[in-house]
Order: C-alpha cells, then sequence, then structure tokens
C-alpha cells in the first residue's frame, strides 16, 4: 500500500503493517489508521504517520529505551480491547515532542500507545493514577541512563 508522508513523500507499506486504532490518539480521535515506519536518520525513534492523512506523523519510541523502569499496569479491558492472547506481542510507544534544541525533546509517558503486534490493532491509553507525566526529558533520562552505566562498568572493574 502506497501512503503519502508529508516529510519523507511517498513510502510504500506492507498491508498488514497497517494499525487499527481501536482507542485514537488523543486530539486526532477521526484518525484510525497508522503505519510504524523505520527511517534511519531517526533511529531509534519511529515515525507513525497516519494513513488517512498525510500531515499527522507522531516521533514515537520504545520506552524502555531510556527509561528502563517504565511501567504501566493494564486491566483485562484493556487487554480485551486488542484482542490480546499472549502478552508479549503487546509493544509500546510513546509519543516524544520534537524540539529544536535536543534538551528540550520530551516523552509522553502518561499516553503510551500499545500496539498488538500479532493483529495490529492499538490504542492509546492514559494513564491517571500515575506519576508519569506528559513531558519527561529524553536527554536527562540518557544522561541518567549514561551515569548508571558508567558506574555499573566502573565498579565491574574494581576486584573484591
Amino acid at each position: 500500500m502506497k501512503i503519502t508522508s508529508q516529510r519523507f513523500g511517498s513510502l510504500e507499506v506492507p498491508g498488514d503493517k497497517i494499525i487499527t486504532m481501536e482507542r485514537p490518539i488523543l486530539g486526532f480521535e477521526n484518525l484510525r489508521f497508522f503505519c510504524l515506519v523505520e527511517v534511519e536518520e531517526l533511529s531509534p525513534f519511529l515515525l507513525m504517520q497516519s494513513t488517512e492523512d498525510p500531515e499527522v506523523a507522531f516521533m514515537v519510541m520504545n520506552p524502555l529505551l531510556f527509561f528502563p523502569d517504565y511501567r504501566i499496569e493494564i486491566n483485562s479491558q484493556e487487554i480485551a480491547e486488542l484482542d490480546v492472547s499472549d502478552p508479549s506481542t503487546v509493544e509500546t510507544y510513546v509519543i516524544m515532542t520534537v524540539a529544536k534544541k535536543p534538551r528540550d525533546i520530551t516523552a509522553n509517558l502518561q499516553g503510551p500507545i500499545l500496539i498488538n503486534a500479532r493483529n495490529n490493532r492499538g490504542k492509546q491509553l492514559v494513564l491517571v493514577n500515575s506519576d508519569y507525566r506528559v513531558q519527561h526529558s529524553v536527554l536527562q533520562a540518557a544522561e541518567q541512563l549514561s551515569r548508571t552505566s558508567s558506574h555499573q562498568r566502573d565498579e565491574e572493574l574494581i576486584p573484591a
């Protein structure tokens, strides 16, 4: 299937990779069909492109890349809406806020997007009773990961 992206022009997407949003992305309730596009220069981020509107695309990422302790609780109704039989098939993404300065790039950990990779059904959750916010600094998270990783490497080098 050919789709059009305002930023990347014409893209070829296999029909079986089209994601149907069972619960739409907040503010974009009229759009139900998206696809995830890997763009080399955006790695490790992905583009979640609307197949219905070429002007609508979100930069998304797996939150565990920068927030390894990220955990969400999903109730059985949420799972049922995605027709999940195996929880390991559910992929979690968060929407990024892209800024001109890298230090201003944030991730929305309060509104994760769940996609059942087995049937490409997706939905956005809104976590109401959580400490997660709409804007978590990705640069601060990366710096903290780097410090933690560096500290762990130092500990491994020190003989017991």
